[in-house]
């Protein structure tokens, strides 16, 4: 789960999606569009070879913090990459490992960026869909220049945070999807923080509210992370939908 730094302001600006050098550590640009949840179930293999199994999974979620390889390639193309990595690892390969990076890293930085752009472009689709269709239900919701809708759920009657204020609140963040990503009702406890460290959708939106009121935030992804999304939890060009009711103004 997000947790209350993953609100901070987002720096907007473009990865390079790989960059070969003579030290070769790859930088993927795209993000995962939903975090994978598997199921439990019983471990791979015994207690005494489960801890190289661990380095794998570490190995993997790394690599895939950056990139989710399972959005961005096909299965055929997934066992390409675990080749190449399983045989540069063990010293096997055929070719040099430098030569096939400065060879194709260019090839890999472009089919990255083509097909992240493409996911990217889909979800503020969808996104603005989810707007449209959000006003079209709410009579109450309103939609400001800065393209935040906001939908009072309950007026309040105290104090109106500025940007120089603390504000203390309980919030629901979903998607457009309805996935949950970050919930301070779910861990049931409320929580503080600067309204002007947050994205300017919070910024924007607890400005409009009083203390003891409750509205809903439906903010667009210019006003949320961008491009960039935040980690696993929310993807790049992603609408976000927040439930928030703010507590005290300090």
């Amino acid at each position: 789960m997000a947790s209350v730094a993953a609100f901070a302001v987002s720096s907007m600006g473009a990865v390079t999606a790989f960059t070969a050098s003579r030290s070769a550590i790859p930088k993927f640009a795209a993000r995962a569009i939903t975090a994978r949840h598997m199921s439990t179930g019983p471990m791979p293999f015994d207690d005494e070879k489960m801890p190289f199994y661990a380095l794998g999974v570490n190995l993997a979620k790394q690599m895939g913090g950056q990139t989710n390889f399972k959005t961005l390639l096909e299965d055929e193309e997934l066992e390409i990459v675990l080749q190449g990595f399983g045989e540069t690892l063990k010293g096997t390969s055929v070719q040099e490992p430098q030569v096939v990076l400065s060879t194709f890293g260019p090839a890999l930085n472009k089919i990255l960026a083509d097909r992240s752009e493409k996911i990217v472009d889909r979800v503020k689709k969808d996104g603005e869909e989810y707007i449209a269709n959000f006003l079209e239900c709410n009579d109450d919701a309103v939609k400001t220049d800065s393209g935040l809708i906001y939908c009072p759920m309950k007026e309040g009657d105290g104090k109106q945070p500025e940007l120089s204020n603390t504000v203390e609140v309980h919030y629901h963040g979903t998607l457009t999807d309805g996935t949950v990503f970050d919930s301070s009702v779910d861990r049931g406890q409320t929580i503080s923080f600067p309204l002007g460290a947050v994205i300017k959708g919070w910024q924007e939106g607890l400005a409009l509210m009083k203390e003891g009121g409750k509205a809903t935030l439906v903010i667009p992804s210019d006003l949320g992370y961008g491009d960039n999304g935040s980690g696993d939890a929310i993807p790049p060009g992603a609408t976000l939908k927040f439930e928030v009711e703010l507590f005290k103004v300090t």
